[in-house]
């Protein structure tokens, strides 16, 4: 039996891991960016 794959080319279980890496890095690199910017902010208030 042939398995569904979608126009990528990734399994069900392929897309659901791809997913997984892509929001927790998507997630550190946001709040890596936050913290930048609170310290920043500390350093030099720009409002």
């Amino acid at each position: 039996m042939a398995e569904n794959k979608s126009l990528t080319g990734l399994s069900d279980d392929e897309a659901k891991e791809f997913h997984g890496f892509f929001v927790q890095s998507m997630t550190a690199f946001v709040g890596i960016a936050v913290v930048a910017h609170i310290l920043v902010w500390a350093w030099r208030p720009w409002l």
